[in-house]
């Protein structure tokens, strides 16, 4: 990082306070500080060992020292003022939160990764988009996709580290940490077949996640970015993906957004228009009235495309049982569900009903 930055905030400090005041490097070298004879000497009365485990000034006999935080070392940089009394320290401490404001806010300018994550985030205006991509020779249309990885069980801060090592080039490929289990993937396609790449990529990070760390995940897929600027929108996509997944899809671990089909659409709808619905389509009797073999026959009714020989036979019945308990549900419900416009109907009713069903567990 370069010690103009810090020159600068010197400049508009120094006509604020009456004693100098600058920042040294973890050895104790002047890198920036408003008497300029004194950088690039050493301030022998700076110890790092007396600035850690606290973030409170500490003076020594000639000066107050107050050390930057930082997320890898604290220590890389400390700010100091002459002199050791009250106002030095308070001084020092004012210095370092701003020393740290502009390292903080440089590191984020010139940092792909954080101008990426602030994409996704929603956290910068569309306009600052193109003059961000510009300062940093970002390529702004380049086909990407956004990979949601969530980690479901044994979550483990290693799980970003492993992933940063699949995607070596950190100038085209991102991994960034959200949270503590989920962690965000935006890779460039490099093929025509985008989704297929993209699933690839996702299947590969899911094996060696259990494979290296014992990580069970899950991880949603968004479609195709191909602009900068559509990133926000994917990565919604990609939570989508898993929220859906996990009530229409819960046997997946890898869920695409482009695959869900009816279940997005009913996953997007008020709670309020879904019971409208089912109370319409079963006026006779609610579906709770079909008890749980019923269900496994019309699922694999469902599986096997409405037809009759190939359910019986995957559910080792005669035809005309299966017919006969057809013919039951067509009593109890009013559909029947070989005829087509009857099954689709009852086919998105049984999805709202899973939809609703989860919205209960969740609230319990």
């Amino acid at each position: 990082m370069s010690s103009k930055i810090f020159q600068n905030v010197i400049i508009q400090m120094k006509d604020a306070c009456d004693r100098t005041i600058g920042i040294v490097d973890e050895q104790g070298f002047v890198l920036a500080c408003s008497e300029l004879a004194l950088i690039g000497s050493r301030m022998e009365d700076f110890h790092a060992y007396e600035l850690e485990d606290t973030t409170q000034p500490v003076s020594t006999g000639l000066r107050s020292y107050c050390a930057l935080t930082s997320e890898k070392s604290r220590l890389d940089f400390t700010a100091f003022a002459d002199g050791t009394d009250a106002v030095s320290r308070t001084i020092a401490a004012l210095a370092a939160v701003a020393f740290n404001e502009a390292r903080n806010n440089y590191e984020e300018k010139h940092n792909k990764a954080a101008f990426v994550k602030n994409i996704i985030s929603d956290n910068i205006l569309p306009g600052d988009v193109y003059v961000r991509a510009k300062e940093l020779h970002f390529v702004t249309d380049e086909p990407r996709s956004v990979i949601l990885v969530r980690q479901t069980e044994n979550a483990d801060v290693a799980a970003t580290e492993l992933i940063q090592r699949i995607f070596p080039d950190r100038q085209r490929d991102f991994v960034i940490s959200m949270n503590e289990t989920d962690i965000v993937i935006v890779k460039t396609l490099l093929t025509a077949e985008f989704q297929e790449e993209a699933y690839k990529t996702a299947a590969g990070v899911e094996k060696q996640l259990h494979d290296e760390l014992g990580i069970r995940c899950v991880i949603g897929i968004s479609t195709v970015a191909h602009h900068l600027r559509e990133l926000a929108d994917r990565y919604k996509e990609a939570q989508v993906a898993i929220d859906v997944g996990k009530v229409f899809e819960n046997d997946k671990s890898i869920i695409n957004y482009e695959n869900l089909g009816l279940g997005r659409i009913i996953y997007q709808l008020p709670t309020t228009l879904c019971e409208m619905f089912l109370n319409e389509v079963f006026k006779k009797n609610p579906i709770e009235t079909l008890d749980e073999d019923t269900l496994e026959t019309i699922n694999r009714f469902f599986e096997n495309n409405l037809n009759v020989s190939e359910t019986s036979r995957k559910l080792y019945v005669h035809r005309n049982t299966l017919v006969y308990r057809l013919e039951k549900i067509k009593k109890i419900t009013g559909l029947d569900l070989r005829e087509f416009d009857h099954a689709i109907v009852f086919k998105v009713a049984m999805m709202v009903k899973m939809y609703l069903d989860s919205l209960n567990m969740t609230r319990y």
